[in-house]
């Protein structure tokens, strides 16, 4: 019994985790689970596309997964935002040449080659002479030459065909639109019912744009509920980052459309910056979009791709995201492998753990960083087989986290809502199970969650991190090496 449990409940040989995107190519539950067994540790549910029966359809057959694999699952719902398009035209299209004159107004009449409507008042009120609008995810690219209450009138630096309803980024301005609109607020309601771990913000300018998203999740009791990544997607953002991932749990480098607002040679250094930030907080930061485009439609990425996602591995991102190659793409089990392969093969890397701490994260002056920073040193000094952390909150796991251990951390908690989320988190294996009231049990549990979990066989060492008193918030204090004897499972029913 112990040895099929074990068998089971194999850790994952890495210690970045992936994101998979949900959509029609999963929709069938035996695809969702072989993404899964290839890899997956977290599912993103897009708001952007399908209706919420076809979301809860998705989400159910995630927790069965749970279930059915005894391992937390991350769910992450992504909002999709406000909107920016243009107006219809009377031809459905229409030519714009470049170097051309062309005109966004207020005006619902269909557009031609010389104008457009744009609904959005808010860019009205904030555009300026010498500033840009891009159009069709920046393919067309126009500089405003005069702007009013009605009226930007632009040069075409980029022309080309425009249609209907096309996108428009505005780079160069804060657009004053709150990050949620109608469509979010019934969308992340849903998500907070169906018992999502992870709200994706898209649209974030400012600090005050988590603001509404953190009150409309938190429960009838005024408890918060799940926990808030805010993408990042404009440079509006970027210029607050700090502020930004200080009022945030989680961030995304949304690489798709910030590539879109900046230069393209600008989002590689830029990518680097934020991950460095997020990491030094300990926060869990998502690189995202584009990673491995080409398996849409072919069973191998390129070469460039392949890079891609070795350099967000050894820049220390905590996870690499999959969009359409898993949502709709014709190989999704295939990009989970090639993902986790690529993974695995920097992580293997001699000099892996020499570029993944590049990045000096010194420990806060408190008794609980200072524990997790032992914790590190311990792995590099003693062979052991995990860093066992008993968590309430995670707030310890990101702790020992953020310093990259040499070793997995087993995150062991007896919060399911806690154990989800921690699966976002770079090295962590998170493990549902009940509380701990004594050091004895402390020391019982972990190495025998430790066998259970395959991190461990007779003789090998763990290091395990918890606080006095038991049960209790804030109270890391301890960090115990143990030595685990084959016999640790005997006995055991599989209960936690």
């Amino acid at each position: 019994m112990a040895n099929e449990t074990r068998a089971k409940l194999d850790p994952r040989g890495r210690k970045v985790k992936i994101l998979a995107t949900t959509g029609p190519s999963t929709a069938d539950p035996d695809v969702l689970r072989s993404l899964f067994k290839a890899g997956a540790d977290a599912f993103r549910v897009n708001m952007s596309h399908g209706e919420h029966e076809m979301h809860a359809r998705t989400i159910a057959n995630i927790r069965a997964l749970e279930k059915e694999f005894h391992r937390p699952i991350a769910i992450l719902a992504d909002l999709q935002g406000p909107k920016l398009r243009v107006g219809k035209f009377a031809d459905g299209k229409a030519t714009i040449a470049h170097g051309a004159k062309f005109t966004f107004d207020r005006s619902s009449e269909p557009g031609d080659a010389t104008r457009v409507e744009l609904p959005h008042p808010e860019i009205f009120a904030v555009i300026e002479e010498g500033q840009r609008l891009l159009v069709n995810d920046g393919k067309m690219r126009f500089r405003v030459l005069s702007a009013s209450e009605n009226a930007i009138t632009c040069k075409a630096e980029v022309g080309g065909v425009i249609s209907d309803r096309k996108g428009v980024n505005v780079p160069d301005a804060e657009i004053p639109i709150p990050a949620l609109t109608e469509k979010d607020r019934k969308d992340l309601a849903f998500a907070m019912d169906q018992g999502a771990d992870w709200i994706g913000l898209s649209f974030v300018q400012r600090p005050d744009d988590l603001a509404e998203a953190r009150r409309l999740m938190r429960g009838p009791n005024g408890e918060p509920r799940g926990a808030l990544c805010a993408k990042i997607e404009k440079p509006s953002a970027v210029r607050r980052l700090d502020e930004i991932i200080e009022q945030s749990d989680a961030i995304m480098v949304a690489r798709g459309d910030l590539g879109v607002e900046l230069n393209p040679e600008e989002v590689p250094p830029l990518q680097k910056k934020i991950v460095n930030k997020t990491r030094l907080t300990g926060k869990p930061v998502i690189v995202a979009t584009q990673m491995l485009e080409s398996m849409i439609e072919s069973p191998a990425p390129t070469r460039a791709e392949v890079s891609d996602v070795a350099n967000a591995v050894y820049d220390g991102a905590d996870c690499v995201m999959l969009s359409a190659e898993t949502a709709a793409g014709d190989w999704p089990e295939e990009a989970v492998l090639m993902m986790a392969s690529i993974a695995r093969q920097v992580e293997n890397d001699e000099a892996y753990k020499d570029r993944v701490r590049m990045l000096d994260t010194p420990p806060d002056p408190t008794t609980a960083d200072a524990m997790a920073h032992a914790c590190m040193t311990i792995g590099d000094t003693v062979k052991l087989g995990a860093i066992g952390v008993f968590t309430s909150s995670g707030s310890s796991a990101r702790r020992v986290a953020r310093e990259r251990p040499a070793v997995p951390v087993m995150v062991l908690t007896p919060s399911m809502a806690v154990a989800r989320r921690v699966a976002l988190l770079w090295g962590a294996h998170p493990v549902a199970t009940k509380d701990i009231g004594s050091f004895e049990e402390m020391v019982a549990k972990g190495k025998r969650m430790a066998l259970r979990h395959g991190f461990a066989e007779s003789g090998s060492r763990l290091a395990v991190m918890a606080g006095v008193p038991f049960g209790q918030s804030g109270a890391t204090n301890i960090v115990h090496v143990v030595t685990v004897q084959g016999d640790e499972l005997e006995g055991y029913s599989g209960e936690g």
